[in-house]
Formats: C-alpha cells, structure tokens, sequence
C-alpha cells in the first residue's frame, strides 16, 4: 500500500518499525496474506465487554478497543511487525516537523453511505478534544495547536486552531511543537473518522456504532455481556480485509472457562492462556499455540489520592513496595519463564528501550531496603496497622488472581502489612471505579501499546490529567520532560529524552512496573492463518477455517 513521506518523515517510520520476534503461528505468507482455508467460517474468539459506548476516542481498554479497530479504519494502520501503511490517507507530508498536509484517498464512505472526506476528520478531532464531549481518550490530540483551549475544564471552544481544511480531500495540522513521533499515532483509534449521527448522539451511536473497516457490526450485534457479532465491510479496501465470514467475540465471566471451550473446539481462539494452564497449554494444544514478545507491561498503579499513599512518604512507600516483590520468583514459578521482570515503564520490543535507566535499582528485590523504607516512611506519617493494602484485580479475563495473592503474600511477609486481593467480577467494572477516581486501594493495571512509540507508555498513563492516569500522578518536572522529548530532532533522539523522564517516574513510582507481557495464546482444529501483531492482539482478519 502507498506510504506516501517527505524523506524526513520516511526516515522516523522506518526508525520506529518495530522488531519483534517468537515462535508459533504459521500459515501467513510474507505479504501479510493468507495462505488458504476456508473464507466463509465465522470465528469465535474470546473478549470482554467495552467499558464505555464504541466511539474511537472514549475508549481506552483492551475490551472495546479491538472491536474499534476492526470497524474503524484511520488514516493509517500498522502492519503485523508495528510498521505504519496507508489506510485512508493517500499522503501524508511533513514540511517541517509541526506542520502536516494531510490527503486521503476518495470515494471513501461509511458502512451507512455517508462520504468520508477532509472535514469528516477534523469534525472528528475537534469532537474527540473538546472537554464538553469527555472522551476519554482526548489527550492524543494534545499537540495539536488550540488543545489547551478546547480542552480546557468548562471551555466553550469545540475546534482547534490547529485544523484547516482545504479541500474535500486535504486538510492541514500545525502542531505546538514539532514533534518526532507524532505521524506514528494516526494509526491509534482515537484519530478514525466517525460519521456525523456519532456528533449529533454519541452515547446512541456507541451501542451501534457505524463505520468504516474492514468489518461491521452485525444487526443487533452487541449483546451485553453475552457477544459482540461483527460481519465483514464488503466495501473495504484496505490492507486488513476480512478473509473470514465474521468474528464474534464470545464474552466470558473467567478464562479458565474459555480454555475448556477451546479445548472442546467450541472457542476458535483464546488470546490469552490462563495462569492455571500455562504449565500445560503446549502439551494440550500441540501445534495451535503462539509464544511472542509484544508491546506490553504489567504494573499496579496506586493511587495518590489516597491520603496515605500522598507525599513524600507516600513515595517511599511506593519504593518499599516495589523492592519487597520478588519479580523473579513470581514470573518463574507462576508464569513459568514466559514474563520478563521488568526494568523500566515501558517494553523491550520498542525502539529506544533501555534497561539501565537510573532509579531502576527501585524495581529490584531488595528486603532489607524496603523494610527501611517503609520505616522511614513511618516517621513522617504513621501506617495504620489496622490498614489493609489491597489490590484490585478483574476476575474474568487474564488468571491475575494468581500472580496477586503471590504479590500480596511477599509484601506480608517482607513489611509485615495487612495486604490482600481484592477481585471485581468484570474488567469494566475495575476500570468504572479506576476511571472514576474511587478506587481504595491499589489497582492491577498494565499497557497494551497504541502505537509503536516509548512515549504512548508515558504520556497517556502518567501525564498530569492524561486519561488512563489510574493513579492521578501528577508532576510538572515530568510533564515538562516528555514535552521537551516529543520536540527532538528524530526519533533516537526523542527516545533518549523519553528515557531521561523515566528516572522520575522510577523515583516516584505512581505505578509499580511488573513484567513485560508476552502473548500466549491458542486455537481450535477448526481454523488456520492465527498470527498474532505487534500489540500482542491476533490478526483476527486473516483467519480461516481449515
């Protein structure tokens, strides 16, 4: 597909492709296509139900974001490696860093008829930023000029400055800054196009929503806590297009239950292994199963609106946590090898990954540190010793239960602190609570990357006021640091300066980092072509039957 750059542009792409490596999945050829099978079965595949209506920018959860992005094409899309292609634009060209000419291809139209053109986009951007509107994923269009003032609590602006259209089939972004890293986010969801029924009522259009991608939403296809039916856009002509009959992603109430489907050829795949079968899976499944590193980190954020966790004790409290888990033990024992302990907030797959960082040390097992800091925060503000530190967890997708009454288990033994699980039936009810600011406690949190960039592991999660910010962190220095990073010259640049703002995040610790996250998952004998992408998400568009 065209990839159309100034070569300064091409240059960052190519940059900031990803390399990851694995094993498992066969069947694809090296285009990216498939390899044969049957194009007319619909596949079962396991998910979870979306937090928030299905408008691109108010998602930010793994449930209802790969249901958008199968039914939402942007401007670009990213290859199986991480690498951007064209979806919608016909060019992108950059003439300075900050300022963009934006074309896309026309004709283009949604599954309702409705033309997709220049104003589409910025009608959409200007939408997804304006405060008035709450999307939860607003933030990604923080470099565009006239953000601040749209997303401004209590503004009445609902456009950005920023946003010009030329034509029907051009428009132009002019940045705050020039910014290293910004063409590869258009690929995220929260920059697809959305017609104008999801303007006029975007809570209605979110329980059908109508789109552009390579699939589409079945009639009556989102049935709550049950499934979620999409049917493929004959229409679409882009680089994902469907070479199934649909996919209908199957709702569970726990994995476990999921594994025994898939075991029964009932599920045709599970993206993800529960913890209580990761010692077996491979003997059970034989050749059906991937292990690959992807784009991914477990952590658990603590919030510091709780009064006990603010401060500066709050901090040292934080770094005993952190030190009196032994992240060796736990990704040996209960995950069998298949994490790695993690070194920093973000994930080795990604170009400028570091695992030296200073203030790492932070993030070793250590028990004699932690006791003392935990003592030292004890002078400054005395721990309820009738306190219990909990970890919120969901208990329906991942196996977390495990892995949680292990962390909580070290941290008894080693600070001598009241600490335990605390399960929530479902992942969207955890993240009501964490969305909402009233969490009590900690909360199992983690990143599935947007794009293939150090920063969207940074600045959406721990930016002051950034919308997955679970912990409600908020420090100028850092803010400043990242800021200051996005306007580097290139790419290895900017990654040195993203690097540079983590020795803060490793002193502060709003959230604890774990592991980094490898995708283990596996399919039924009833389909073939299962790969799965950078994001440690299967290409569920180019699954077949057998």
């Amino acid at each position: 597909m065209r990839f159309t750059r100034t070569s300064k542009a091409l240059g960052i792409m190519a940059v900031a492709a990803l390399a990851l490596s694995g094993c498992g999945a066969g069947g694809t050829n090296d285009a990216g296509g498939t390899t044969g099978g049957d194009t007319s079965r619909v596949i079962i595949a396991d998910g979870s139900e979306p937090q928030r209506p299905l408008m691109p920018a108010d998602t930010n959860e793994v449930g209802g974001g790969k249901v958008i992005d199968m039914i939402f094409a942007g401007l670009v899309s990213y290859d199986p490696n991480g690498k951007p292609v064209n979806e919608l634009a016909e060019s992108i060209e950059a003439s300075d860093g900050q300022n963009y000419t934006i074309k896309i291809k026309s004709g283009e139209k949604f599954t309702n008829g409705e033309a997709i053109t220049a104003q589409t986009f910025v009608d959409s951007w200007n939408f997804g930023a304006a405060a008035k509107n709450a999307q939860l994923s607003g933030g990604f269009f923080e470099s565009i000029k006239g953000y601040d003032e749209a997303s401004a609590e209590g503004s009445t602006v609902d456009t950005m400055s920023g946003l010009k259209v030329v034509d029907d089939t051009t428009f132009t972004v002019e940045l705050n800054q020039p910014e290293s890293d910004w063409p590869l986010r258009l690929g995220y969801t929260a920059f697809s196009p959305v017609p104008s029924g999801a303007l006029a009522d975007p809570k209605g259009f979110g329980e059908t929503p109508v789109g552009n991608g390579p699939y589409k939403l079945a009639d009556g296809g989102w049935q709550h806590n049950v499934q979620i039916q999409l049917v493929p856009n004959p229409d679409y002509d882009g680089p994902r297009k469907a070479e199934n009959g649909g996919v209908t992603f199957k709702i569970f109430q726990n994995d476990d239950t999921a594994y025994q489907d898939l075991l029964s050829d009932s599920l045709d795949v599970l993206q993800t292994i529960p913890t209580s079968a990761l010692s077996n899976f491979e003997s059970d499944l034989g050749d059906r199963t991937i292990s690959k590193p992807y784009a991914g980190n477990q952590t658990i954020a603590i919030p510091e609106y709780l009064p006990e966790w603010s401060g500066e004790a709050g901090k040292l409290r934080r770094q005993a946590i952190s030190m009196a888990i032994n992240r060796d033990e736990i990704t040996k024992v209960i995950f069998n090898g298949a994490r790695q302990p993690a070194k920093d907030f973000t994930a080795p797959v990604l170009d400028g990954y570091s695992d030296s960082i200073p203030g790492s040390e932070n993030l070793e097992f250590n028990e004699t540190k932690a006791k003392e800091l935990w003592a030292e925060a004890d002078g400054m503000q005395k721990w309820d010793p009738n306190t219990t530190f909990s970890i919120a967890y969901n208990a329906d997708k991942g196996g977390h239960q495990v892995w949680v009454e292990a962390v909580v288990n070290q941290l008894k033994n080693t600070l001598g602190i009241k600490a335990e699980g605390k399960p929530y039936p479902t992942f969207k009810e955890v993240r009501q609570d964490a969305t909402a600011g009233t969490l009590t406690g900690a909360i199992r949190a983690g990143w599935q990357a947007d794009y293939p960039s150090l920063y969207n592991f940074l600045g959406p999660i721990y930016k002051t006021g950034a919308g997955s910010n679970d912990a409600r962190y908020a420090n100028p220095e850092f803010d400043k640091a990242i800021t200051e990073g996005l306007a580097a010259a290139s790419v290895s640049e900017g990654n040195d300066a993203m690097n540079k703002a983590q020795e803060t995040l490793l002193t502060d610790l709003p959230a604890i980092p774990l592991w980094y996250q490898v995708a283990q998952g596996g399919w039924s004998n009833n389909v073939t072509n299962v790969d799965y992408g950078w994001d440690g998400v299967p290409l569920y568009y180019q699954i077949t039957g057998k």
